[in-house]
């Protein structure tokens, strides 16, 4: 057993990365984005965070997001959003044994990525990151292109330019 541990700051701005336990040829997140936000939505009425950057692509998602002062339940916040976004999809997958007897779905896989942002620059790279994401994962040749990232909302918000990291001349999407 590895001696993994969390890092635990009261109100920091954090970057995660959550993925489906079955990532390939998975397209359930944006299949079902609705479902995804409302679970979002829901969890933030009750456990309040701000979204900084949020991006979902078909089997995975990034986001950056900020705790209030003196919270630092992140965990809360992906336990209650991965059981709302399961719960609201039909029992249609093969379960294992272990994820049966813990009540389980086989939906998300059962831990995610966590970094504390440390400073500005921190920050900066993360939300590019985030939002550069569906561009290096090959879904799209342009930023603005993914309809699935809070890249609109900041371009309205004058935080980058709707032709930021530019079109991918030469680049070709997926096709899947």
């Amino acid at each position: 057993m590895s001696d993994y541990r969390r890092a635990w700051h009261p109100g920091g701005t954090w970057f995660f990365t959550v993925n489906l336990l079955q990532r390939q040829g998975n397209d359930l997140l944006v299949w079902h984005i609705d479902v995804l936000r409302h679970a979002v939505d829901i969890t933030r009425k009750s456990h309040p965070f701000i979204i900084h950057a949020w991006v979902v692509l078909p089997e995975h998602l990034h986001c950056v997001i900020e705790l209030p002062p003196g919270d630092t339940d992140f965990a809360l916040r992906w336990r209650l959003i991965k059981l709302m976004f399961a719960r609201a999809l039909p029992h249609e997958q093969w379960r294992s044994a272990a994820r049966v007897r813990r009540g389980e779905r086989a939906i998300w896989q059962r831990r995610y990525w966590e970094h504390l942002i440390r400073d500005e620059a921190d920050f900066k790279a993360h939300m590019d990151y985030v939002h550069i994401n569906p561009v290096k994962h090959g879904w799209v040749a342009a930023v603005r292109d993914w309809p699935f990232s809070t890249f609109h909302r900041l371009v309205e918000a004058g935080v980058y330019p709707a032709d930021w990291a530019g079109g991918c001349e030469g680049c070709v999407a997926r096709q899947d």
